[in-house]
């Protein structure tokens, strides 16, 4: 039988075949996907073949089906090894917060640069505005303008008062969504708000770090009511690029991507070479400073520092 899996704990996997029953699985032997060193063979959004076991109720899950993409993460156990967060995304939603607990900048240019290496499109849901002063919105206009100049799609949405929460679910209809963020930015409650009959669990806030609670455990993916399905992550603190070369990164960036090609030199690193048509977009602002200076810290290997990884 075919079947997708729809939630992973580690050792088993729920595989929901094409007549729609959930089998609980587990793998036949080991699996190596491309040579990709990874924590997880399996993960939720996979296509697999599956055989019922000898007691007729548990599957083997005897191969994976060909993804068309999938995300990866640095695994924060393993430092060599990756963790795959999930497979066959139309879309990731980041869920990010300017107020507790805050977002990096640099954890949102990560995840972004892993979007695009992966080639599934994002975009960013700017969640709590309900909570957001005077301040918080400026900043929020400044940021909403680098990321939408850099051709993001850009979200602004609260659960409490329910504003732009029928623009995500026009966004989402007939996709399979990735939602991903860090702990506390009420991501579960938000996709409470899109699909009510869900009712997962939400957590509160520590009030001493202002940092968020895991309320989501395990990856799993959900169908939703109006066509499509979600895929639910718990909560990270860390997004550690992977399998990168240098002299990728760029392209990992869409508005260095459209000028990139017009430098001097086709292995310009956009650092210290004379006619850099990307130095000259920075100069010129049509590339935002702050997302070349992020470019510049992962190009350095300077977003591993401690103070880049902990939220701020």
């Amino acid at each position: 039988m075919e079947g997708i899996v729809v939630k992973s704990t580690g050792s088993w996997f729920a595989v929901r075949t094409k007549s729609g029953d959930i089998i609980k699985s587990k793998l036949k032997g080991k699996f190596r996907i491309k040579g990709i060193k990874t924590t997880n063979p399996v993960a939720v959004g996979d296509g697999v073949r599956i055989s019922m076991g000898a007691d007729g109720t548990t599957g083997l899950i005897t191969e994976i089906l060909p993804r068309h993409n999938h995300i990866i993460r640095k695994s924060t156990n393993l430092s060599k090894s990756s963790h795959i967060i999930a497979a066959n995304i139309d879309l990731a939603l980041l869920v990010v917060s300017l107020r507790e607990p805050k977002t990096t900048m640099g954890f949102i240019n990560r995840f972004l640069v892993s979007a695009e290496a992966y080639h599934i499109p994002a975009s960013i849901v700017f969640n709590k505005i309900d909570i957001y002063d005077g301040q918080d919105f400026i900043n929020l206009d400044e940021i909403e303008n680098i990321y939408m100049s850099a051709g993001y799609k850009c979200f602004r949405t609260s659960v409490l008062t329910k504003e732009n929460i029928n623009l995500i679910k026009m966004e989402m209809q007939d996709k399979t969504n990735l939602f991903s963020g860090i702990s506390g930015v009420g991501k579960s409650a938000l996709i409470n708000a899109i699909e009510p009959g869900l009712t997962l669990k939400t957590g509160q806030i520590s009030s001493y770090h202002l940092k968020g609670k895991h309320t989501t455990t395990f990856p799993e993916m959900h169908p939703l009511s109006f066509g499509g399905y979600i895929i639910d992550t718990p909560g990270i603190r860390e997004f550690g690029l992977v399998n990168f070369r240098k002299e990728e990164i760029a392209e990992r960036f869409p508005e260095m991507r459209r000028f990139m090609h017009q430098c001097q030199f086709n292995n310009c690193t956009h650092i210290h070479e004379p006619n850099c048509a990307v130095k000259e977009a920075v100069a010129n602002g049509d590339i935002h400073l702050s997302r070349y200076n992020s470019y510049l810290k992962i190009y350095n290997d300077d977003y591993l520092e401690k103070e880049e990884w902990e939220w701020e």
